[in-house]
């Protein structure tokens, strides 16, 4: 928990956090039945749960979301396979694999898997371990057969979390990330693909939590990344797009890793990341302006917390 003190109160016309508002922001997201969006973003269901307790964990607000109700609805969503989906009667995949065994990590209750799950964490750990493909080491992201480094982190991640890395081929995992590498030093979402911050993050992450970071071309890397700041203040994923807050997580938290975090200008990244908040109800836009969601709320709060943010707790950049 963050310490029980304030921040110093902001001068008329300065920018800060709106805690207060965003911790309600968020705790209202699954009371707006109402709404076509809340049925129309049904398929992120399980995303949008970890997004918003990692948020107001962030914040020092857990007590927001009820802990027995999230564990409820995170058991409701898992298959028999031991894979999860993104809201009960959606199919088993690996990002709503992750984000069920990050929720339960994050509260303190993966031990619940073994209590009540459906198999455990071992059948979790087969549904995970077996969507790698033998042949390349990535990873595809359900039965079908999409593969993406988002679905090799993710599967790292996951593993690492449940003590199960083991049951998986590292290696081979390890060279698929190393064939995605390009000549600026950043990673695309597969080999010759263009490098992108998102899926650098799940490189380098993936990386990390193999204890591979030797293999990095740091300095490149750092460049590539640090390149993505723009006269705003913001990021950007790649040349010639627009900035989005979301990036403040996605390309600072990989220099955070490498530890570059200091390449950037952190004081303006800041001012435009607390520009993109509603003021009226709280939540973070990717722009200034611009309607609020629940993940570039938890991306930029995370990337406040990178920034050493007063009054954030601090965030793990992997």
């Amino acid at each position: 928990m963050a310490e029980e003190t304030s921040p110093p109160a902001p001068l008329p016309g300065e920018l800060h956090l709106l805690v207060s508002k965003h911790v309600e922001y968020i705790r209202m997201l699954d009371s707006r039945k109402d709404e076509l969006e809340y049925w129309l973003t049904e398929h992120l269901r399980l995303n949008g749960l970890y997004w918003g307790l990692t948020a107001l964990h962030l914040l020092g607000h857990p007590e927001a979301l009820p802990r027995d109700a999230t564990i409820e609805y995170v058991l409701s969503c898992q298959h028999e396979n031991g894979g999860f989906g993104a809201a009960p009667g959606h199919d088993a995949h690996m990002l709503y694999t992750v984000s069920a065994v990050q929720i339960l990590a994050t509260v303190d209750a993966l031990d619940v898997l073994e209590l009540r799950g459906r198999g455990g964490k071992q059948r979790v750990g087969k549904f995970i371990a077996d969507l790698q493909d033998p042949l390349t080491g990535t990873f595809a992201g359900d039965e079908w057969g999409e593969y993406d480094t988002r679905f090799l982190f993710g599967a790292f991640n996951a593993l690492s979390l449940l003590g199960l890395l083991s049951t998986i081929d590292v290696d081979a995992a390890v060279r698929f990330v190393q064939a995605c590498g390009n000549f600026d030093g950043g990673y695309g979402v597969c080999p010759g693909a263009e490098s992108h911050a998102g899926q650098i993050y799940t490189c380098v992450g993936a990386l990390a939590i193999a204890n591979r970071l030797d293999l990095l071309d740091t300095e490149r890397l750092a460049t590539w990344l640090s390149e993505r700041q723009l006269e705003s203040g913001g990021l950007n994923g790649r040349p010639e797009k627009l900035v989005d807050v979301c990036y403040s997580w996605w390309a600072l938290s990989s220099l955070a890793i490498i530890g570059k975090s200091h390449w950037i200008d952190g004081p303006k990244l800041v001012k435009f990341i607390l520009s993109c908040q509603d003021e009226d109800v709280g939540g973070i836009a990717d722009r200034p302006g611009d309607s609020v969601d629940v993940f570039h709320t938890v991306f930029g709060i995370a990337g406040l917390s990178l920034l050493g943010y007063q009054g954030l707790e601090e965030v793990d950049p992997v």
